[in-house]
């Protein structure tokens, strides 16, 4: 019994002993895992992005991302470095640098060689081939997709329909590296995630598909590929504002025309004080059609995301065809499309487009691919599902249009694929089968867009240089009646905020009277009012407060769009 004791206390003490052990090696990792956090990345925004790095590194602060196109910078900072910095920066804005993660939408192997493309359908859906039989192909215009890369030595991203080398630059603005292209350079990553790369290929691939069309819309376009999420699907603000400064710095040398943004984020403040949408915003400004997913987050109202909440751009929700690619008739819009109003009373999104089950490129190493067998569309191809999809379509439908009308404005590319898009109609009922928060103005029709004449039928009344410079931001057209319903003056129709799944034929033939004058904006001030008790000016909206808790920039917010939707559940990738 002695030993036996005397083991036991043995035992006992070497317990302890490993525990002890174990706590002062949690309790390290602890403090490290404190000092790491002590220094916290930050966006510092001012007059001059070059004096406040000057500002941040005297203070002993690690400058890691020059933010110029919105007069910021991204550094690493600890409290104190912060706090200094706020005493001796009055002026300037400081914002909790964003962690976000992005990744594609999942939902066959009808060509297994990979030798044609799967029928994708987007292209005949949006009315690219009549565009095609004209010449019309994108030729000229290059589509900026940022997003997870792009792997673009695959069939139909690098080479337009003739094989010519069609990939005029990949940006790293991860690693902020440049990287050569056709030496495949070490140290610049393809696609490891599938996202990106799918995106692209909705927009521009010039593989030829199994029905004998060309899978992306504008299969000619070039391709600038700008990688700002990592692998996983994950990225910050930092760097999503930095592949945009270099989009925007590099788009005369690249002819850069549209800018694919697929992706979204929850809304932390109002549109103007969000830095992301203000690089958006300068984009615009400088002549770049910037197109962006409504999010994954509808059906309710007032769930558009950053950047689609900026009323400049060309925001886009998803449509089904219910299995039957080639009648419209019985498309119908996709319950998770995200719908607006957004909080200033801008109507959203402007369009819908084809996002159910997608069929577009990836990489069989990619890891959406891998995870998701049973959406594999063949050796080279994937389903997916999302408003991610949608705006790359009609990202694609603009490259068209601007090869045909290089000298378009942004507002006049948006003012035309507005006014010739389809809404979707009850006929029975004789009024719009989904209101103008959820469908916009309706389905997208390239045909119809590229032969418009129209001009200043967007964005009326809204200023985006004022808007940059502060000095004057905008509320929208929409209102709520006493009943609690979302209309737009004009336009005739109420919405109670509820998803029908009814559908209906998406025609042209409809009397959309003024509904392309949803863009439409005045000034913001405090006597502008969207509802006859709520002032627009305050935090407080319908049913409560517009942000979480009133905090602006938490982070861990997740990129929402494009999370892979099985049997209609979104599911994993850091929701």
């Amino acid at each position: 019994m002695e030993k036996l004791t005397r083991s036991a206390s043995t035992v006992w003490k070497t317990l302890l002993g490993v525990l002890a052990s174990g706590c002062l090696l949690l309790a390290g990792a602890a403090r490290e895992g404190a000092g790491a956090a002590a220094r916290a990345s930050v966006i510092v925004q001012g007059r001059d992005a070059a004096a406040l790095a000057d500002h941040v590194r005297a203070g002993g602060g690690e400058v890691t991302h020059e933010l110029g196109i919105i007069g910021a910078v991204a550094a690493r900072l600890t409290p104190a470095q912060r706090q200094s910095l706020e005493r001796r920066c009055a002026g300037c804005r400081f914002y909790d640098d964003r962690t976000v993660a992005g990744a594609g939408g999942a939902a066959s192997d009808a060509v297994a060689l990979g030798i044609l493309a799967p029928d994708t359908a987007v292209p005949r859906q949006v009315g690219a081939p009549a565009l095609w039989a004209r010449g019309v192909t994108g030729a000229g215009v290059a589509i900026a997709v940022v997003d997870t890369s792009a792997s673009f030595f695959l069939p139909g991203l690098w080479g337009d329909r003739n094989d010519g080398w069609r990939v005029h630059a990949y940006y790293d603005a991860i690693a902020d590296v440049l990287c050569r292209v056709r030496q495949r350079e070490p140290g610049c990553p393809m696609d490891d995630h599938g996202h990106g790369t799918h995106v692209a290929g909705v927009a521009l691939s010039s593989a030829v598909t199994a029905s004998g069309d060309y899978a992306g819309v504008a299969p000619d376009a070039g391709l600038v590929v700008v990688r700002a999420l990592d692998e996983r699907g994950r990225g910050t603000y930092a760097d999503v504002i930095r592949g945009i400064d270099w989009v925007v710095r590099h788009r005369v040398e690249h002819g850069i025309g549209v800018l694919n943004l697929s992706f979204s984020a929850a809304p932390r403040s109002y549109y103007w004080d969000d830095p992301l949408n203000q690089a958006v915003m300068a984009a615009w400004q400088a002549g770049i059609v910037v197109v962006t997913s409504a999010g994954n987050t509808g059906p309710d109202p007032m769930t558009i995301g950053v950047p689609g909440n900026v009323p400049y751009v060309i925001t886009v929700g998803a449509l089904a065809d219910a299995s039957t690619p080639d009648d419209p008739d019985d498309d119908y819009l996709l319950s998770y499309s995200a719908s607006g109003p957004t909080v200033e009373g801008f109507v959203k999104p402007e369009l819908v487009a084809p996002g159910d089950l997608v069929v577009s490129t990836m990489s069989p190493a990619a890891a959406l691919y891998k995870d998701y067998p049973e959406y594999r569309a063949g050796r080279w191809h994937f389903r997916m599902s999302g408003t991610s999809q949608a705006a790359a379509a009609v990202s694609g439908v603009a490259a068209l249009m601007l090869q045909v009308r290089p000298e378009l404005t942004p507002d006049d590319v948006k003012c035309r694929l507005m006014a010739a898009a389809r809404p979707a109609v009850d006929p029975v009922a004789g009024q719009l089968a989904y209101a103008v928060f959820q469908q916009g103005a309706g389905a997208v029709d390239a045909q119809a867009a590229v032969l418009s004449t129209l001009s200043g039928c967007a964005n009326a009344g809204l200023d985006v240089g004022k808007d940059l410079a502060d000095g004057e931001h905008y509320a929208g057209p929409a209102r709520v009646d006493a009943e609690g319903r979302f209309y737009v003056p004009g336009v005739g129709y109420a919405w109670d905020g509820l998803y029908e799944p009814a559908g209906g034929p998406w025609t042209d033939g409809w009397p959309w009277v003024d509904a392309w004058l949803q863009g439409d904006g005045w000034p913001w001030v405090d006597a502008v009012r969207w509802t006859d008790d709520v002032d627009l000016h305050e935090e407080s909206l319908v049913d409560g407060v517009p942000w979480v808790d009133g905090v602006p920039w938490v982070d861990g917010v997740p990129w929402v769009d494009g999370v892979p939707w099985v049997d209609g559940v979104p599911g994993g990738f850091s929701r």
